[in-house]
């Protein structure tokens, strides 16, 4: 049995006065098994479904050819996949911070997550052998005990893909954490417990950063490399032949018409605390919280003035039209309200600037006897919350 030795590290920059968390086993290596057939601990983590779970299967080390699942490490030679069940279960690992987290401090780190297109095993609820792939989200935890869930930092959309892409998270706890969980969880607003699974690599150390940096939430791992190289490549400079050319350019003196924008009403000048703003060009596939890509233009809207803006607080208020349960709605308005702040968190904005929730179908504004009326119903809403 190969020994896996994790050297546990605190690094300060001194010339930043900025800290790194070490993580233990980053990379989850360990001997490949199936998590049913042999419930070991994996190096260096905790198995937290043991405990919220008694009776459930460990997570899995792979590649072991189990489950029909044949992907590849992105990092190492072993990885971790996760599951969640019809059964309201799911798996998670945890371990204790060698330095906690501090309240208020920003810090940065990046997972490699994927999906195999095939991780077969057996229903909890029926039994019977079961394709685990619908779309399962990466989440995690900070606490004060092992397997705590003191506060949510950070929730991965859906993974949906079979390439391992790159997530980069941006994390602000409000309260000192010494104990880390990563898990898999459902997709929500969730309504039936499903089948389904994350594969997890390459975990990074947890690096202290400016609150003012903005992260690309995901990247293919060809975009990661391309960008690294960029990173490393020095400034270009002009030659004499550019300059030259750059010089014999006519100068021209007309300024390009701005582009109109979408929401005007969003204006420092117009709004004071109490506005409330409709979204507008913001579409959701039908019945979900995925919000199409015809939206971010709208939505980089509202972080350009939020990023120009900081003394600004909004709230985002999800609605919908009177016609489902209010269960359903409560819930689908819930989603999608959190949908655009995950968007806004991912482009950079603070937390503490943000709020949201979703009103269901309580606050109509127009009778949902026709197909105008329900649509104006189904909206998201942008509200100052204060000004300073």
């Amino acid at each position: 049995m190969k020994k896996v030795i994790a050297v546990l590290l605190v690094s300060v920059n001194l010339l930043q006065g900025q800290t790194k968390i070490a993580i233990a086993n980053k990379s989850f290596e360990d001997i490949p098994r199936m998590g049913g057939g042999m419930n070991l601990p994996i190096a260096g983590w905790y198995d937290c479904g043991a405990m919220r779970f008694p009776g459930e299967s460990a997570p899995d080390i792979h590649p072991g050819n189990f489950w029909n699942n044949t992907t590849l490490p992105s990092q190492g030679n072993t990885y971790l996949g996760m599951v969640v069940r019809d059964n309201e279960s799911w798996e998670g690992i945890a371990q204790r911070l060698v330095a906690p987290m501090k309240a208020g401090k920003c810090y940065k780190f990046t997972i490699d997550l994927a999906k195999s297109s095939t991780y077969l095993s057996l229903s909890q609820v029926t039994k019977k052998s079961t394709n685990y792939v619908t779309p399962a989200v990466f989440r995690i935890w900070g606490g004060n005990g092992m397997c705590g869930e003191k506060e949510l930092l950070g929730e991965s959309a859906a993974v949906n893909h079979t390439d391992w892409r790159t997530y980069q998270f941006k994390v602000k706890p409000t309260s000192e954490h010494k104990y880390v969980l990563i898990e898999a969880f459902y997709k929500t607003p969730n309504f039936l417990p499903y089948c389904g699974h994350i594969l997890v690599d390459n975990l990074s150390d947890f690096d202290e950063m400016d609150c003012e940096e903005v992260l690309p939430p995901v990247l293919t791992k060809q975009a990661l490399a391309k960008l690294e190289t960029k990173e490393a490549l020095p400034p270009h400079k002009k030659t004499r032949v550019e300059q030259s050319k750059e010089k014999s350019k006519p100068q021209d003196s007309t300024v390009a018409a701005a582009k109109p924008k979408i929401l005007e009403e969003l204006d420092i000048k117009k709004i004071k605390k109490g506005t409330t703003i409709e979204i507008k060009n913001l579409y959701f596939k039908a019945d979900t919280s995925t919000i199409d890509r015809s939206s971010y233009e709208v939505l980089d809207e509202i972080y350009g003035f939020l990023k120009n803006h900081n003394g600004v607080k909004l709230e985002i208020g999800g609605h919908t039209n009177g016609i489902p349960s209010h269960e359903y709605c409560d819930k689908l308005s819930t989603a999608r309200a959190k949908a655009v702040y995950d968007y806004l968190m991912s482009k950079g904005i603070d937390p503490s600037r943000l709020t949201y929730k979703g009103y269901g179908k309580r606050r109509k504004i127009a009778s949902d006897s026709t197909v105008e009326g329900r649509t104006k119903n189904q909206r998201v809403e942008v509200k100052v919350m204060s000004l300073s």
